[in-house]
């Protein structure tokens, strides 16, 4: 698992700087629906990102990530994946996620991100102007992918996603589709983490650059998978500044530099 159960982002939060949440359902292009969690900035700087979570779907964890999304000028939108096969309510800790994991399909996935992408770009009069996606662990592969799928984003970033090998269900590797990825990439690893080495970290990197794809890549000395925890006091120093590349990304990458942070 990535995360404990009662983890949190290990990032402070910034008094009135969301102006609202909601939980959503939204309805992919198979008809899926799915559960969403959407956070909107008190001061929108035009740009919008979509939460990609770890195995456990839309857990408690993603929600408040989209608050501090928001605080930071960045609407947000957390999706859940398990649509298809655990329905619409919330889950408690004792949910058994993997069999539902191994239910979903990259197609499945593709269709929910484009719904939830679409979702981001149209409300509020169309004021996400650059739209991000963000992921981690499964969905740090699947931000990777993103990339791939035609939405026109400003950028997408993933936090220790396994870019290289056979991945869960049919999910592809990132850096075979390296030539088909259209915008930058972010991708933020722990140096320390025994599930992605520097060799793959390496081939994820030597195929953008023959794709000619921006990207940019950073380690954290001693940091394992999974380090953005905010009870991960160990890690506190690579958390901080993996936030601060975050949003860095997406005020460079973002017509209107992004509002406080």
């Amino acid at each position: 698992m990535c995360f404990d159960l009662d983890s949190r982002p290990p990032i402070a939060p910034i008094a009135g700087g969301a102006l609202d949440s909601s939980e959503l359902v939204l309805e992919a292009e198979d008809g899926n629906r799915f559960r969403a969690f959407r956070a909107r900035a008190a001061n929108p700087s035009g740009a919008g990102i979509l939460i990609l979570p770890d195995v456990r779907g839309l857990h408690p964890y993603y929600e408040e990530l989209a608050l501090r999304f928001a605080e930071n000028g960045v609407d947000a939108l957390a999706i859940d994946y398990f649509g298809r096969s655990a329905g619409l309510g919330r889950r408690g800790d004792d949910f058994e996620h993997m069999p539902h994991v191994n239910q979903v399909t990259w197609a499945a996935l593709s269709a929910d991100i484009r719904a939830a992408a679409g979702h981001l770009r149209m409300q509020d009069e169309r004021r996400v102007e650059a739209l991000f996606s963000v992921g981690f662990c499964y969905g740090g592969r699947l931000a990777f992918l993103s990339a791939t799928l035609g939405l026109d984003l400003a950028g997408a970033i993933g936090f220790y996603g396994v870019p290289v090998g056979a991945g869960r269900s049919d999910i592809p590797a990132p850096a075979d589709l390296a030539a088909s990825m259209t915008n930058p990439i972010l991708g933020l690893f722990g140096a320390a983490d025994q599930a992605i080495p520097p060799g793959s970290i390496a081939e994820f990197d030597d195929a953008l650059s023959r794709a000619g794809v921006e990207h940019r890549f950073v380690s954290y000395d001693g940091a394992p998978h999974s380090f953005f925890d905010r009870k991960a006091a160990d890690f506190a120093d690579a958390s901080s500044q993996a936030w601060a590349e975050t949003l860095t990304f997406v005020r460079g990458h973002t017509p209107s530099p992004v509002a406080g942070g």
